[in-house]
């Protein structure tokens, strides 16, 4: 009697190019890992392999039980638009290797970052379904063309709000492609197990030592690519905090154009003596678990980051949103938006200090988000010519 052949596992393969995208899709990574009907292929790339940025997160990938299928050795250091624009390019071409040897059935692509759409290009020429996740957002910067871009090219849309759908639709996506299964990123700070409180920040980084039992804040400030006064905002971010008098904790930028910028700020402030009253903790960063941890507990967020709009609204976290970065964003009531103007910083810093907690917000929240995701990548239909749909 003939034997039934295995059925054949669907292959999928993540591209990882930063921090962010392993830190905020952890829960989807493990289950499409255990997922018996799933291949998951794993491509580590861009800043995560670099040391100033990856010092734990490749190590924790490792160890994680998730089988890395390549790397990409992609990053053209400097911090430039022009670095930016160069690494975009070589990680077409180191991709393209990649993907040719790999030869999944389905590409998963995150959010907006730059290496993210040279990456949907290459599997859009390689005749590959793609599927997106967090389409249909908008902000105010160079991010939101990139994500409308990657929209185009998908054919598998995973967005995380109702009005993100709607768009999606808009742009001539078939409905019937366009899943709203809420933010994987908010579904891993919500079962992030309470144990993790944050407290190893102060093995980390340089400066003041933080008491994680009062008040303090958290600053997470990157460059926002369209903008050229990367550095003298900073400066000016830098001396609200100082002015204020208050316990901060200080991430380090990401790796976009005008990195370098906000990094020179940081250490001519920092080793220059300029720090006059506030205790600063500057770190490179943190493991998923210690960020959501000491998220959890800090009096406000203060920057341009969207930890701020999702995360950080799940828990009622008081936000201080500067500048662009963010603009048009969904958010919770728990964001105040202000100009890059020291006063008016450290004016809405003490308004929402003064507030303190907001009520949880679910803005961005579904329960059994990843699940959902598995679910429809699993039986979805494999094609690659696209056709546009009126609405």
């Amino acid at each position: 009697m003939a034997t039934a052949k295995p059925k054949k596992k669907r292959v999928i393969c993540f591209p990882i190019t930063s921090r962010i995208h392993y830190a905020r899709q952890k829960i989807l990574l493990e289950k499409l890992q255990k997922n018996s009907a799933i291949d998951l292929q794993l491509v580590v790339g861009g800043s995560i392999l670099l040391d100033k940025y990856g010092e734990r997160f490749l190590p924790a990938i490792k160890t994680s039980g998730l089988t890395i299928g390549d790397t990409l050795f992609n990053v053209v250091d400097g911090g430039s638009h022009i670095a930016m624009a160069k690494t975009a390019g070589l990680t077409a071409l180191e991709f393209a290797n990649s993907l040719y040897k790999l030869d999944p059935d389905i590409v998963v692509i995150r959010g907006d970052r730059f290496e993210q759409l040279a990456i949907a290009m290459v599997a859009a020429y390689l005749n590959k379904t793609i599927a997106h996740i967090e389409g249909g957002d908008v902000s105010g910067t160079i991010d939101e063309s990139i994500r409308h871009a990657i929209t185009k090219l998908a054919h598998i849309h995973f967005v995380t709000n109702e009005d993100a759908r709607r768009r999606v639709i808009q742009m001539g996506e078939n409905p019937r492609s366009v899943f709203n299964v809420g933010s994987p990123e908010v579904e891993f700070a919500a079962r992030v197990d309470l144990k993790h409180d944050g407290r190893v920040v102060n093995k980390t980084g340089t400066g003041s030592e933080i008491d994680l039992q009062k008040p303090f804040l958290m600053v997470l400030h990157h460059p926002v690519t369209t903008e050229k006064d990367n550095r003298v905002k900073t400066e000016k971010l830098l001396q609200a905090v100082d002015e204020l008098n208050f316990p901060a904790i200080w991430f380090w930028p990401n790796s976009d154009a005008g990195t370098n910028e906000i990094a020179k700020a940081i250490r001519m402030y920092r080793e220059h003596g300029k720090i006059k009253n506030g205790k600063i903790r500057f770190i490179t960063d943190l493991l998923p678990e210690d960020f959501i941890g000491l998220l959890r507990k800090t009096s406000a967020l203060v920057g341009n980051s969207s930890s701020g709009i999702k995360e950080a609204s799940y828990f009622g976290v008081p936000v201080v949103n500067i500048g662009t970065r963010q603009k048009g964003r969904l958010r919770g009531p728990s964001v105040i938006d202000v100009k890059c103007d020291k006063s008016l910083i450290i004016q809405s810093i003490k308004k929402q200090l003064q507030h303190g907690r907001y009520p949880k917000s679910n803005v961005y929240y579904q329960p059994g988000t990843s699940d959902k995701i598995v679910k429809i990548l699993s039986k979805a239909r494999l094609y690659s010519q696209k056709s546009f749909h009126n609405v």
